[in-house]
């Protein structure tokens, strides 16, 4: 890093905090900082205040244009500039900035995806400063965190959903924490560090691959002589085109404020890690979407390019998005933390067991926030958690609720049977237990990490559902709780019957075996394993009620949404049939024929044919007389898949019909690789993509 000064770099280019302390009048600040600590709205004058502070301070910093920053249902980031100049009467111009553009655009809302509701005619939408994010500036331009709505009022964005399961939980879990006693506590919300997973190649060589370009995984490629199995690239020294890449990566997040706290090399070769500090879940989220942008263009700058898909190699590792969340109050307590009292170990009980009640009632929606063509590819894959959604808690936390369970003995506890609200836990410390990498929903300590988010997906999807479905049972719980004549007796009852009830979510166990698979199918968890699996279930009765009563979306937000991602399914797969049949006919078997025939010529120098000529070729020729044949087949069946009726059916038949035809095209161009002679190769190889920074 030489000299730089990471204190004064951090945060250098966002109107934070400090920032608006040193430069708003005492009374604007104070006005601002309400609205960013307890969410309440901003009065116009202040927005204006704020604005002309804001424009200023943005001007400092070389901007010369605002953007209402907002993440459009495409999963990720749209941004429309206007300058700050306005024309006078002189000819000439000033830089002017409204509290009113601070808080208000209108971009067109009809080119953005909203699953049919919207018409091209139907073009207005609104973007709307959302406070209790920080303003950026990124290249020329002052980057405000929005929330977009239609004319109509319908979430087309992934944040204002987001924003509205933030304040679900708080509410419902205010009503909690009342039934312990605690009036003190104002706000409540949830937070977020996710550990970030990437794969860095050559540009040179990605510009060689149509796949890498057109689909960001690669659709041919047979297995290297070297990939991970000798397990010499986790946390192995770093490559120094590497350390080059990640230092001016960290200058250029630390200049955003995104707390980059953890670089390292991952399993596979050519990947690797970032991971951040926690921060609230929405800044959170606006920082992730962020660091993919900056990932990618500062891989650029370095000849490189950064690639996110969940599984841009066969036969490697894939690459995801470990989603710690936890539950925070604005006097500091993190509410997963199990406590040194009886009083705070009953109410770390009642917050442990929603949450196990509510992944189990809503397996299908954390699978569903998880899904996408990309991780299809690698839920279920061995480094991945399986589809099936089920909750890690480590031996002695699950030794702890056997014996509430079971109204057992608790044995690390001097053999007392375990009383809610009377006893006193046994210290549970961060790491009471080893790490279970193989579930999807893992405890660790002090928080989830919800391990099946994939690399490229946008972390407002799992947070919102996280957040709706815990705020949920909270509901529950406060409305069975309040109505108690005595709350202690009423909790150990409803703790005790909902562990019972939710026991089977709870596994400790190997994700990858087999048998786990089998195991859950016995225990009645669903086993989701695409997205159109899991999409079926969606618009069930019980997803729409939890939904709409916690306000998060309506009804006709949900059909949108489920009419966008089976789309952009579709979609994906239709690019990836497309790209596969071009690169065979315009590639692969054009490269096997040049081959085919400088073997053939060099075969007439002999008086007959030689073993070794003769059965190359016959190898060759079989081999492309396969893959022509299957081309044609996946074709076919590529037609048929687009033209079978709805956007259910048109998923469902590329998930079940397609998909495994393009693996079994793939075999056969993949066994044609390693025949070809090195200069006939129609695209790098994985030992070039993996092993080549250059």
């Amino acid at each position: 890093m030489g000299e730089t000064n990471v204190p004064e770099l951090f945060g250098s280019l966002v109107f934070n905090q400090k920032v608006m302390r040193e430069r708003l009048p005492g009374k604007t600040y104070e006005a601002l900082k309400k609205t960013l600590d307890d969410g309440v709205p901003l009065p116009l004058d202040v927005a204006n205040e704020v604005a002309d502070v804001m424009k200023t301070w943005a001007i400092e910093k070389g901007a010369t244009h605002f953007t209402h920053w907002f993440q459009p249902l495409t999963g990720i980031t749209a941004e429309k500039h206007d300058s700050f100049i306005t024309p006078q009467k002189d000819g000439t111009v000033i830089m002017t900035f409204s509290g009113k553009e601070l808080v208000k655009g209108e971009p067109d809302a009809s080119s953005f995806p909203s699953g049919g509701h919207r018409a091209t005619f139907e073009a207005r939408g609104y973007t709307v400063w959302d406070p209790t994010a920080y303003p950026f500036v990124k290249e020329h331009t002052l980057c405000i965190p929005t929330a977009f709505c239609s004319y109509t009022g319908e979430a087309l964005d992934k944040k204002t959903p987001l924003l509205r399961s933030m304040e679900a939980l708080n509410e419902q879990t205010l009503r909690v924490l009342k039934l312990f006693g605690n009036k003190t506590v104002t706000h409540v919300t949830t937070t977020v560090g996710p550990e970030q997973e990437y794969f860095i190649v050559s540009e040179r060589l990605y510009k060689m691959r149509k796949d890498l370009r057109m689909t960001g995984r690669t659709l041919f490629g047979a297995k290297p002589v070297k990939g991970q199995e000798m397990d010499d690239q986790y946390f192995a020294a770093l490559d120094p085109k590497i350390v080059e890449y990640m230092e001016d990566l960290n200058e250029t997040l630390w200049k955003y404020g995104i707390l980059s706290k953890t670089e390292h090399n991952e399993v596979a070769p050519a990947q690797h890690e970032m991971a951040p500090i926690f921060t609230t879940t929405n800044l959170s989220t606006d920082q992730n979407q962020l660091t993919m942008e900056i990932m990618k263009k500062v891989a650029r700058r370095h000849g490189l390019v950064c690639l996110l898909h969940e599984k841009p190699f066969a036969g490697v590792n894939g690459s995801g998005k470990h989603n710690n969340w936890s539950i925070s109050t604005n006097e500091g307590e993190n509410l997963l933390e199990p406590g040194a009292t009886p009083e705070k170990n009953a109410q770390f009980l009642l917050f442990l067991t929603a949450i196990i009640k509510a992944v189990d009632e809503n397996q299908d929606l954390l699978r569903i926030s998880v899904a996408s063509a990309g991780n299809d590819h690698r839920l279920g894959a061995n480094e991945a958690p399986p589809a099936i959604m089920s909750v890690y808690l480590g031996d002695e936390l699950h030794a702890v609720l056997q014996s509430i369970k079971d109204g057992t003995p608790y044995d690390n506890k001097k053999n007392l049977k375990m009383t809610i609200g009377v006893d006193v836990l046994p210290p549970i410390p961060k790491d009471s237990t080893d790490r279970n990498r193989t579930s999807p929903f893992a405890f660790t300590g002090n928080k989830f990490e919800f391990r099946s988010v994939g690399s490229s997906l946008s972390i407002a999807g799992p947070n919102t559902t996280l957040n709706s479905i815990v705020a949920y049972t909270l509901k529950e719980f406060a409305d069975e709780l309040e109505g108690a004549t005595d709350f202690n007796a009423a909790l150990q009852t409803l703790i005790k019957r909902e562990i019972n009830a939710h026991w089977r979510i709870l596994f400790n166990g190997n994700g990858y075996d087999a048998s786990w698979v089998e195991e859950a199918k016995k225990r009645g968890l669903l086993n989701l394993r695409t997205l159109p699996d899991s999409m079926e279930h969606y618009l069930d009765k019980k997803n729409i009620k939890l939904y709409t009563e916690m306000g998060v979306y309506t009804e006709t937000e949900m059909q949108s949404h489920y009419e966008i991602k089976l789309e952009k399914y579709c979609q994906v797969l239709n690019i990836e049939v497309e790209t596969m049949l071009e690169m065979i006919y315009k590639d692969i078997l054009p490269a096997a024929f040049k081959y085919v025939d400088v073997i053939g010529r060099t075969a007439k120098y002999f008086t007959r044919t030689p073993y070794a000529q003769k059965t190359l070729l016959d190898q060759i020729v079989s081999l492309t007389d396969k893959l022509y044949k299957s081309a044609e087949e996946l074709a076919k069946k590529h037609e048929a898949a687009k033209a079978s009726g709805d956007v259910m059916k048109v998923a469902r038949a590329y998930a079940d019909v397609v998909l495994p035809h393009m693996e079994t095209t793939r075999s056969i161009a993949d066994q044609i690789e390693p025949l070809l002679g090195e200069e006939y190769k129609p695209f790098p190889s994985y030992e070039d993509l993996l092993f080549v920074k250059s």
